[in-house]
């Protein structure tokens, strides 16, 4: 199977929700010297954002999109088995603070993010979901971290973002750490009013906007 078979079935798995195809793919992928982290940004990702857009056009509705969930929470426990089989941990290259947002018990997208941002050499601490914004900046504190980043998947909690901008300015620590937002209702034009260092509209982008922050600190 080629490359780009592999990158199509993975697609395909996550479009389909069909986890035994995902779990396929992947051992199809180690025998051809493809790894799970490749498969994620290349193949299960794009099928999750693809799930997304037609969420947003009205084209499925939320059952559909949990149950492909389902299947990319085993694909991105794989990958997260495969780094950590492998030692991968480049401290040197970022370490990130990232949870969603209090208020908020979606985790899926932010997951994913979890897993990409490792795959790029980032040491990521995840602190779940429903994270006030004081347990943002005391784990930043605490790790010595150069990105916090947050997700707010509803309309309502985005506030909290705006809240975590407000509370580092107010401990004058916002030069201190870098910030990036991302979820389904957030912007880049909200990113720019609140304050944020940047905003990653999906998984795909976290890693690259992320190294960059870093690269240019």
């Amino acid at each position: 199977m080629t490359r780009e078979e592999l990158m199509k079935k993975a697609f395909d798995a996550i479009v389909e929700a069909d986890e035994d195809m995902a779990v396929e793919a992947m051992d199809e992928g180690a025998k051809e010297g493809v790894t799970a982290v490749e498969l994620l940004q290349e193949g299960f990702s794009k099928g999750m954002n693809e799930l997304g857009d037609q969420f947003g056009r009205g084209e499925i509705f939320l059952p559909e999109l949990i149950f492909a969930t389902e299947v990319m929470k085993v694909v991105t426990d794989r990958v997260d088995e495969e780094l950590a089989a492998k030692g991968e941990n480049a401290t040197e290259k970022g370490k990130v603070v990232i949870g969603t947002v209090e208020g908020d018990v979606h985790d899926i997208g932010k997951g994913i993010c979890v897993s990409m941002l490792k795959s790029c050499g980032l040491e990521v601490f995840d602190l779940g979901r429903e994270v006030p914004a004081d347990e943002f900046i005391a784990k930043a504190e605490e790790v010595g971290a150069d990105i916090i980043g947050t997700s707010a998947l509803l309309t309502t909690t985005m506030t909290v973002q705006q809240e975590l901008e407000e509370k580092l300015k107010e401990r004058g620590l916002r030069d201190k750490y870098m910030t990036m937002v991302g979820g389904s209702p957030v912007t880049k034009r909200w990113a720019e009013k609140i304050g944020a260092t940047a905003y990653s509209e999906d998984a795909s982008e976290c890693c690259d906007v992320a190294l960059k922050l870093i690269a240019e600190k």
